[in-house]
């Protein structure tokens, strides 16, 4: 049995050095270099690779964990040793999501042009498979997995082994009968085909069988007019139905006698309902779709705090790759912490701890390059400015020659207008924010130094390593001195202080933004979230993590962007429940990092989060989420015998009316196919600014569940009817084949003498 992967793998010259093997060395410092044995494994997907020294022990990593390769010194520690090793034999594999690079070093200029053609090969290779191909190749992993004799074929004692693998505790007597309607040959083994339908067999969807059944006359197949009436009475689409019915049977039917008589068969119907059509979210949603045009304040902005930190914030390394990872996710407010370093070059790091120091003329490099990879639309330099009147300059003068045209000066047109200029007229635009000398409106005759306070951060909750620099003048009462030439180059986005929300009012510029502690902007949230609401229409406001979080964990952002906080801040290099938040929120609209405000937020109605009943067409909506079944849910313990007993909790994320959780019950010893058909219901008051977050967990009487996946969608992205959901690992990226299906329903809640019912959930 041979998997996509290792078929392609087979005529290609590069590959076949891979599988060769070779000696490369890993780089992790300038002096940490040491040799491994590299090779491609037969599965055509798999790199394996370890010391000479290490005996039995070796590690692996799948190919399609590797995001890009990239060729001669484009990474930091590469670049540490440039010296030592040319170019043309390093190159870097990217991972995805949260894991470090791995830096390589080969023996030749010809070693590793075969490694870095045949790695990207093999991503590109991967990329491009088909639904059916990604199956093959699955099946073909576990068939792997399961043949601990490398015979070939699988005997029932080895299948009995897959079952545990695979997350499923069948009795011994259901399973033999599976393996003996499979061993069509009845040699006690299954080879390739049989271990084929073997996996067909276990992996038949009854679920949707029963969905099939439920609209399909002949029990075989699904009319055009069957197909119609499902998409329209189950899928609510409505007017288009009948259009899209026939859309449907085109692309995922694979019968070409059922596509001429204009049906759909069982097979067809799950291709449409794994395929991202199928999916939650709708896939219209991903692409850019919203209004680009209006305000810079009309928008949530997503933004990362400290970006330079891979770690935490007292010890953790100060990288570049930091700035990369950040910018790939879709960040458009990126944070530089500014200090003097020696040979009067500024460096950027953490004051006053002990986070490594990395120059700031290699993080403006590194944001020239990857600014606009992303996204087209302006990314905001939020400077913490720690240096000197001097180094001030020299930070100006970097900005100036490595940004060149990227960087924005001046106002667009010349004019300052009385509202924010669009993401739109921004495009390929990088904005300062820092305090600025004077204003936009004036001649600028003001002497070239001005003094004003240091940090932009500079609201002192507790002597944390966040705010010392501040305390420590606040105590002396010193002043630092700003350059004219950095003043020069703050635009949009002039940093200051806030004192309430009246004097905004009456003085602020729109173009005038102040930075928040989480403290003090859910104060503000939670006393005048109103008022904040207004401001946020027509201002700036950036939001930051408290300085006492030196582990980089992160505060909810839900509440701020209930008062319409554009900037909430978070520690990007640290997943869980936070960024889940934050990356279901910005999923949508391409993933440009920009996301349009609900039109309450944008205007000039008093909309008060915490009393969203009061505003005018109001009018609450209940979610019915029936949670069917799972398929192929990740293991958590990797031990041989070791099953999960998953549950699905449903959490809504909102306005605090809207906050809630339910869960259905665990299954026992079923990680593979667990069936709930559960009902969960919930009351959504706001739903513009609702987050849908469905978790799967390992249950454990004894101690805390286990977490083994995820999914987040805005409530106004979901699309209603029979869906799948694919979860996501704790680090944001895909588990293959890991799904949750569920049925969907949105309805308008009937009103009882002016009062919506209310169904107690348990709050968030």
């Amino acid at each position: 049995m041979d998997s996509p992967q290792s078929l392609f793998a087979k005529g290609d010259k590069d590959l076949q050095v891979m599988k060769a093997g070779a000696m490369l060395k890993k780089v992790k410092s300038k002096s940490w270099k040491k040799q491994r044995h590299f090779r491609l494994q037969e599965d055509g997907q798999t790199i394996w690779y370890k010391s000479r020294w290490a005996g039995t022990s070796h590690s692996t990593f799948s190919v399609a964990d590797v995001e890009v390769v990239r060729e001669g010194h484009q990474s930091e520690v590469l670049l540490s040793v440039a010296e030592e090793f040319p170019a043309d034999l390093c190159f870097t594999l990217v991972f995805r999501g949260r894991r470090g690079n791995l830096d390589l070093v080969a023996e030749s200029p010809s070693e590793a042009q075969a490694w870095i053609r045949g790695v990207s090969k093999l991503i590109q290779n991967a990329e491009s498979m088909d639904d059916k191909e990604r199956v093959d190749q699955w099946i073909w992993d576990w068939f792997q997995k399961a043949d601990k004799n490398k015979d070939g074929r699988m005997n029932f004692k080895e299948v009995r082994t897959l079952l545990k693998m695979m997350n499923v505790d069948m009795n011994e007597e259901y399973a033999l009968h599976l393996f003996t309607l499979a061993d069509k040959s009845k040699s006690g083994c299954l080879e390739n085909e049989e271990f084929v339908q073997f996996y067909k067999i276990l992996t038949e969807r009854k679920d949707m069988w029963r969905v099939f059944q439920d609209y399909s006359r002949d029990g075989q197949t699904l009319t055009l007019a069957e197909l119609k009436d499902f998409l329209r009475q189950e899928q609510q689409e409505g007017e288009r139905s009948w259009e899209h019915a026939q859309e449907l049977i085109d692309r995922y039917e694979p019968s070409e006698t059922a596509k001429k008589q204009g049906a759909m068969s069982i097979d067809g119907f799950q291709m449409y309902l794994v395929s991202p059509e199928g999916a939650i979210l709708d896939p219209q949603r991903l692409t850019l779709n919203q209004d680009m045009s209006q305000p810079l304040s009309h928008y949530f902005i997503c933004s990362s705090h400290n970006t330079y930190l891979m770690e935490d914030q007292l010890r953790g390394q100060s990288s570049q790759e930091a700035y990369i990872q950040a910018l790939k996710r879709g960040c458009r407010c990126v944070e530089v912490d500014c200090w003097d370093g020696p040979n009067g070059e500024p460096v950027v790091y953490h004051g006053h701890t002990f986070t490594s120091k990395i120059l700031f003329r290699d993080v403006i490099t590194t944001l020239g390059e990857y600014a606009f990879k992303a996204s087209e639309f302006p990314v905001i330099l939020s400077l913490e400015n720690h240096c000197s009147v001097e180094q001030q300059r020299v930070m100006a003068q970097l900005l100036d020659t490595i940004l060149g045209d990227m960087l924005l000066r001046e106002p667009l047109d010349g004019l300052v207008h009385q509202e924010l200029p669009s993401p739109h007229d921004l495009k390929g635009k990088i904005l300062l924010k820092a305090k600025k000398i004077g204003s936009l409106e004036e001649s600028e005759t003001l002497t070239d130094e001005a003094t004003d306070e240091v940090s932009d951060e500079a609201e002192p909750e507790s002597p944390s390593a966040e705010n010392l620099s501040a305390e420590a003048i606040c105590l002396h009462d010193k002043k630092s001195k700003f350059s004219r030439e950095l003043s020069d180059l703050v635009v949009y986005c002039k940093s200051v202080h806030f004192h309430s929300f009246e004097y905004s009012r009456l003085h602020s510029k729109c173009y005038e933004m102040s930075s928040f502690s989480e403290s003090k902007a859910r104060k503000l949230a939670k006393d005048t979230g109103t008022e904040f609401v207004h401001h946020n229409s027509r201002q700036l406001s950036r939001v930051y993590p408290s300085g006492m979080r030196t582990d980089s964990s992160n505060y909810n952002p839900q509440e701020l962007w209930n008062v319409g906080c554009q900037i909430v801040a978070l520690n990007v290099q640290t997943a869980g429940l936070e960024m889940d938040l934050n990356d279901g929120l910005f999923r949508q609209n391409g993933c440009c990092g920009y996301v349009l405000k609900p039109d309450f937020m944008r205007n000039d109605d008093s909309f008060d989060p915490e009393r969203p009943q009061d505003r005018d067409g109001y009018t609450s909506l209940q979610l019915s989420i029936q949670v069917i079944s799972g398929q192929q849910l990740p293991k958590v313990n990797q031990k041989e015998g070791s099953i999960v007993d998953p549950l699905v909790r449903v959490e809504i994320y909102g306005v605090s009316q809207d906050q809630a959780k339910q869960e259905t019950s665990y299954i026992d010893n079923n990680g593979f196919n667990p069936l709930w058909n559960e009902t969960l219901n919930f009351i959504i008051h706001v739903p513009e600014l609702a987050l849908v977050r469905f978790v799967v967990e390992d249950y454990d009487k004894a101690s805390r569940n286990d977490f083994m996946g995820q999914f987040t969608v805005p409530f106004t992205c979901i699309q209603p009817g029979y869906r799948h959901i694919h979860l996501l690992s704790k680090d944001g990226t895909a588990i293959p084949l890991s799904t949750l299906f569920v049925n969907v329903k949105i309805s308008e809640v009937q009103q009882v003498d002016g009062h919506v019912p209310h169904h107690g959930y348990s709050a968030v």
